[in-house]
């Protein structure tokens, strides 16, 4: 599954070709992702000019000048990536999006775990998501704060969303190890000073 530098790498890759661009045409090959493409997906979305790409988490999100918002996940096996009409769509390549340039946005899933959503409201997905681990809403006492009626050991419990996005398990492992903490260790067991070294180790990681 692409960890969440994998992602924002991704959403940077593309914003330079697709901000600013009307969508000219959306093609959906199929709608069977994690959650099924409906089937006004495609009207929505064409003639809308994109105004700005996002991430929140391991999601990202392109912004439409009607004001709502594309949701993608990648899921296991999902990428996206810029090509050109003369470049024929491969296996598992299921949503296409033409843009004015001539570009080509393709997503690739093998696995079909990916999702792209369409809203014009928030998101239900983004409600619940914790602090992302490179901003100043996530430190130490943040995490020190969440972990008190947490029993369970402290890397599923950094990995939760709720208490912060986007750490994966090699990031946990890593960031772990770098503070000294057993994977293992109840949350509600670790100091808050220790909580502030394994917060640093988390942004170092990601």
């Amino acid at each position: 599954m692409p960890e969440l530098p994998e992602v924002e790498t991704t959403r940077r890759g593309i914003a330079l070709h697709v901000e600013g661009q009307r969508i000219v045409n959306v093609i959906v090959r199929d709608r069977r992702l994690r959650w099924p493409i409906t089937q006004d997906f495609e009207r929505h979305l064409s003639e809308a000019i994109i105004t700005q790409t996002r991430r929140r988490a391991k999601y990202l999100l392109i912004d439409l000048d009607s004001g709502a918002t594309v949701l993608i996940h990648l899921g296991m096996s999902g990428s996206l990536r810029m090509t050109t009409a003369n470049e024929l769509p491969r296996k598992h390549d299921h949503v296409e999006v033409l843009l004015e340039s001539g570009m080509l946005l393709r997503y690739h899933d093998p696995r079909r775990f990916g999702c792209w959503l369409w809203s014009a409201e928030d998101h239900h997905q983004l409600e619940k998501l914790g602090p992302e681990p490179l901003s100043n809403d996530f430190d130490g006492d943040g995490l020190f704060q969440a972990s008190r009626n947490r029993k369970l050991a402290v890397k599923p419990f950094i990995m939760t969303n709720a208490v912060v996005v986007g750490v994966g398990n090699i990031y946990a492992t890593e960031a772990l190890f770098r503070s000294g903490i057993r994977p293992n260790r109840a949350a509600n067991k670790i100091s808050k000073q220790r909580y502030q070294i394994l917060s640093d180790n988390i942004k170092r990681s990601t």
